[in-house]
């Protein structure tokens, strides 16, 4: 046993500026590795103690200062194991003022050691530059004879930290992370190691955050890479755990460990249940509500609700109107009872018609179709925010990532709500996952699945009366939005140059309507919302 060196994995799910309970879910953590796993050391993810991303959370007055009062506390409690912990550092003295993201060992009441981070991202979701400052130094501490470097997050994407680390004598890096989902992930993550390994030949401990957080959805999934550079162990993505590595004097992995895979669709799929759960949960809602409409973007959304909260904590709401068929009546209704969730139907037609009377009335407007179709959209939305307004819960919108990016949805009608389980998801997507769930208990009936899409606000409405195809339009937002491809390089791939530019425009176009969309899950490389940032007011091409 003193050969070997024991640590503990602490896979956390933490509520951003909750100090105080995160301290809490650190010591339950510490207490399980040291008393039931008998680890030497137990490593937590990037900012824990302010949760992560704690934004313009570290600028206010006394917020770092409760995280450094947090921090000695939780130090004098550290006994019999060593605890590396993420925090935000308010340095004062020589560098008065200056934030870092950090991270220190702590050992038998005090803090060992303290490091900097040094790469500081700001691309994509990533704002860090708005707030720390890099650090430069390596910060080595010895843990059974063995020299151990501590990282974070970002300083393994870059070849720097860990040759820095290796040069100084680190025959094992501890990586903390806040690293976010988006669809192939894993793989990424596993290759950057792999590569950091080649260059140094020193093995890395991966520990990342798990759980919700807005727009953002953590993993963990953490892993342990050895010296030959194949990954040992991946935790168990979307659940928090302490995964305990038992690694020899060579630091081989000694204990048989399952590596945790997911398929691409569950991992999205389970991505989402996490995010709305944790969104609803940790902002104190008692529940949500849904509008059903018996199609394919509610149906899956109601599947993701019940699997996140619980039937009971999920109402579902049919309104249809004149234009709304049987079949989706009836769907929504086999819906909400395989799921088990409260249903009610209210006929939107009488509210309708006082709209359009009041507007001929009052204004001599007599609405056009399209308005006509808002003004539906708007019924329900307004009936739904009627219900979330008496009932406490929030409601939950069902529109897609296809949909969002061509303005295909309506302002304050089904874009009223509080989140956006498939703001992320293209309308292809949506098809794949429903499907991915049906594979788990037939929750969505197959017609759904197989009947053209219509938003039915109009007599024999397709979606394809106003968009293309989904199979086409579908690549070409992906080109478009998520690889930054020009029209150019997307008419080359063989789309139609006017297809392709009627697209392109509509997505330009709608940049409003997206600034005020409900935050969503990020499921993708390049989501919409603080990941895609462009103008609203703007000409280029």
């Amino acid at each position: 046993m003193s050969n070997q060196l024991r640590i503990s994995v602490a896979q956390c799910n933490l509520l951003v500026g909750d100090i105080d309970a995160n301290v809490e879910q650190v010591l339950a953590a510490m207490a399980l590795a040291r008393d039931e796993q008998q680890a030497d050391l137990v490593v937590f993810p990037e900012l824990t103690l302010s949760g992560y991303p704690p934004e313009d959370l570290v600028l206010r007055d006394g917020f770092c200062a409760k995280i450094a009062k947090a921090l000695s506390t939780l130090a004098e409690q550290v006994s019999g194991i060593d605890v590396v912990i993420g925090y935000p550092l308010q340095q004062f003295g020589q560098k008065d003022g200056l934030l870092y993201n950090a991270a220190s060992v702590l050992r038998n009441g005090k803090v060992l050691c303290t490091y900097h981070k040094q790469q500081i991202p700001n691309y994509g979701v990533f704002d860090e530059k708005r707030y720390f400052t890099p650090g430069d130094d390596v910060c080595l501490f010895e843990l059974k004879q063995t020299p151990i470097a501590l990282t974070i997050c970002e300083d393994i994407w870059r070849p720097g930290p860990a040759n820095q680390a290796a040069r100084a004598g680190a025959k094992l890096i501890i990586n903390i992370n806040a690293s976010p989902f988006h669809a192939d992930k894993r793989a990424e993550r596993e290759a950057v190691l792999s590569q950091r390994i080649k260059e140094t030949g020193v093995p890395i401990v991966y520990c990342n955050l798990v759980g919700g957080q807005d727009e953002l959805v953590f993993d963990g999934a953490s892993l342990f890479v050895s010296s030959d550079g194949a990954c040992h162990y991946c935790a168990p993505a979307f659940e928090s755990t302490n995964a305990l590595l038992e690694l020899d004097h060579q630091l081989v992995l000694m204990n048989d460990l399952e590596i945790s895979l997911l398929s691409r669709d569950e991992s999205l799929y389970r991505a989402m249940v996490t995010a709305v759960g944790d969104y609803v949960e940790k902002n104190g809602f008692p529940g949500v509500v849904i509008g059903l409409s018996g199609g394919i973007d509610s149906a899956l959304t109601l599947a993701v609700a019940v699997d996140a909260l619980g039937a009971d904590k999920v109402h579902a709401v049919m309104m249809p109107y004149q234009y709304t068929s049987d079949m989706s009546i009836e769907d929504a209704r086999a819906e909400a009872e395989a799921l088990g969730v409260r249903y009610d139907e209210i006929a939107i037609e009488p509210i309708f018609d006082s709209y359009v009377a009041a507007l001929k009335e009052k204004e001599g407007l007599a609405p056009s179709d399209l308005a006509q179709q808002n003004i539906q959209a708007r019924c329900r939305g307004v009936l739904l925010m009627a219900i979330s307004n008496e009932t406490g819960r929030m409601v939950l919108t069902t529109g897609n990532k296809s949909e969002m990016a061509v303005g295909y949805a309506t302002l304050y009608g089904d874009m009223a709500g509080g989140f956006a389980p498939l703001k992320d998801l293209s309308k292809t997507m949506v098809y794949q996952l429903a499907n991915y769930r049906n594979s788990l208990s037939p929750v969505i009936p197959q017609r759904v699945i197989d009947r053209p899409p219509s938003a039915e606000l109009a007599p024999d409405q397709k979606d394809v009366d106003s968009l293309p195809p989904y199979e086409v339009l579908d690549p070409i937002l992906e080109a478009y939005v998520e690889d930054d491809k020009s029209i150019e390089e997307i008419i080359i791939e063989g789309f139609e140059a006017e297809v392709v530019k009627k697209v392109v425009s509509m997505v330009r176009r709608n940049e409003y309507k997206r600034r005020q969309a409900p935050p969503g899950v990020k499921l993708t490389a390049r989501a919409f919302g603080r990941d895609r940032r462009y103008p609203i007011t703007s000409r280029y091409m």
